[in-house]
């Protein structure tokens, strides 16, 4: 069914390995209006490790009645201790209730979810920036202690639904104030998909000038105006060799209507082999995941190198 990879013509000013930050299982998910079934997610998860995927985000411990997709995590999270130690499974806590439930798992990787606008941050959580800053900030602490990662999301970095566009100066003091919790990493998000790659590079060197370093970045697009690849080759140019994706291009985001799908991490990786840059993942593998889980959901994966390889014969 699947032939063919690019040429593969690398770059020395572009980095030589990128890890793939997986969401498709959690952010891509988490978007379905039927409930897929836990036995599903957990095969999904064990496919896209055999791809080659080495941090695959399996879930999300928030309130039921809050993404109900995501319901079933202590269901699902005791399903994926095969892996094993080399495929890291970070999962997302808004609070510490769900550290709570995450830790009593053996969950050893965390994520907290902030927003760089007062709008989105009202939406998503209910507070205001600062409070939702200050809710994190036992949770970061408390995993810090117990020598878990914590990845840092930021939302809404590039523009907000309800705002319009964000000043730069805006995502930075949010940034920072997230980075000064604790965090390991943090994730710049442009969750409505308005980003462009001079917009991004100006994120970036404005956060290296506050004392952000660009190994602590890792980059989240969406493909609304069809520029996340852009986009990620811009934050490539830059440094970044952290990047977010999800299989199939799943996901958008259920409090931002206007947010459509990630960037595909077939997509992705077709560009880096295309670049000469190193992910460990087999596209072929992967492809062939995304068309299965396809299958399941009922509809086609609307990745376009989805669609290219699975219909060559």
């Amino acid at each position: 069914m699947i032939h063919g990879l690019p040429m593969a013509v690398p770059s020395e000013e572009l980095p030589p390995q990128v890890r793939i930050h997986e969401v498709g299982a959690r952010d891509g998910l988490q978007n379905e209006k039927a409930v897929v079934p836990t036995q599903v997610k957990a095969e999904f998860i064990h496919r896209l490790a055999d791809a080659g995927l080495t941090t695959v985000e399996a879930t999300s411990f928030v309130r039921p009645d809050w993404v109900p997709q995501l319901a079933d995590a202590e269901e699902l999270f005791p399903l994926l201790g095969d892996l094993g130690p080399e495929v890291a499974l970070p999962v997302l806590v808004p609070n510490a209730r769900g550290l709570d439930r995450a830790t009593a798992l053996g969950a050893r990787r965390i994520a907290v979810f902030a927003s760089a606008t007062e709008s989105f941050a009202k939406a998503n959580l209910n507070r205001t920036v600062d409070e939702s800053l200050a809710m994190f900030a036992p949770v970061v602490e408390r995993a810090r202690a117990d020598k878990i990662h914590v990845r840092g999301y930021l939302s809404m970095c590039f523009g907000d639904p309800w705002e319009g566009p964000v000043p730069i100066h805006q995502v930075v003091r949010v940034a920072k104030a997230l980075m000064d919790l604790g965090c390991d990493e943090l994730s710049l998000g442009d969750t409505i998909g308005v980003a462009t790659p001079g917009h991004v590079q100006t994120l970036l060197s404005e956060l290296n000038e506050e004392g952000v370093p660009t190994n602590a970045l890792g980059v989240h697009f969406h493909d609304t105006y069809g520029q996340a690849l852009a986009n990620t080759f811009a934050a490539l140019q830059h440094g970044v060799t952290t990047v977010d994706a999800s299989a199939g291009g799943l996901g958008g985001c259920p409090y931002a209507k206007s947010a459509t799908g990630n960037l595909a991490t077939e997509d992705l990786v077709w560009m880096l082999d295309g670049l000469g840059i190193e992910t460990g993942v087999d596209l072929g593998r992967l492809t062939a995941t995304s068309v299965w889980l396809a299958e399941r959901l009922g509809r086609p994966s609307p990745s376009r190198t989805v669609r290219a390889l699975s219909h060559k014969e």
